[in-house]
């Protein structure tokens, strides 16, 4: 009898003890624990570790881009000659009040000191026909000409791959013949300037497109003043032809 007391005794504090370790065992089962703040620290910074690499790959995309384009422009421009051949074309006086249409042929040869300054010599001849009215001599549209040979600087202030825009400024010697198709009567008598030389100068933006690395096509909107007769010519008009360029630097 008192050994039946006893394990009643012990039944009794064994059970309670054994019903409260299981509960606590379905309780951490069914919730999770919860993360440490470290925990929580490496998994937000999981997203951005696995962005940085996918960062860097378009950066060097971008980079090698970019190599590519600078070396494409370098084997454009570190030509150190460049010739062009073409035509053009102005509105300009050919005496007082006179003004005329002239058609031009246009050789140009520049040497590149860099990729964007080189020194350009130029020369052109011009042909017109302008109309002096009805007169003694039965000429109303005589033939004149002009010719040219200039010097200056051009600069290749934008560049790219395909095209380029540069600015150049010409000065020299021009010669103009406005009495040759007037049988003797010479250009003051229908009011053209008499033949003789005088200075010019230009200044013109020149556009280039490439079709390869040393050849392009030129087109060069222009300003081109003289000085015939102690005046002023100031006329407009243009250039352009292509371009062929040869020697690295």
């Amino acid at each position: 009898m008192h050994s039946f007391r006893r394990l009643a005794l012990l039944l009794a504090l064994v059970l309670p003890a054994l019903y409260a370790a299981q509960a606590e065992s379905s309780s951490s089962s069914s919730n999770p624990a919860t993360p440490t703040p470290a925990a929580a620290q490496d998994q937000a910074q999981q997203p951005a570790a696995q962005s940085q690499p996918q960062l860097s790959v378009q950066a060097r995309i971008r980079a090698r881009r970019e190599q590519r384009r600078v070396a494409a422009i370098h084997d454009v421009y570190d030509h150190r000659y460049e010739v062009s051949v073409g035509m053009g074309f102005q509105r300009t006086h050919a005496g007082v009040p006179q003004k005329v249409n002239e058609y031009a042929w246009d050789v140009g040869v520049t040497k590149y000191l860099n990729e964007r300054l080189g020194l350009t010599v130029d020369g052109r001849g011009y042909y017109g026909t302008p109309f002096v009215g009805i007169n003694f001599s039965g000429i109303t549209k005589p033939a004149i000409s002009q010719y040219a040979a200039l010097f200056g600087p051009t600069y290749r202030f934008y560049l790219q791959p395909k095209y380029s825009i540069s600015a150049r400024v010409l000065g020299g010697y021009a010669q103009g013949n406005f009495s040759g198709d007037t049988n003797g009567f010479g250009g003051p008598a229908l009011g053209l300037y008499p033949d003789s030389s005088t200075f010019a100068v230009s200044g013109s933006v020149v556009v280039e497109y490439n079709l390869a690395p040393n050849i392009g096509l030129r087109v060069a909107p222009e300003y081109y003043m003289t000085g015939y007769s102690s005046t002023l010519q100031n006329g407009l008009g243009f250039t352009g032809g292509l371009v062929y360029r040869f020697g690295k630097q």
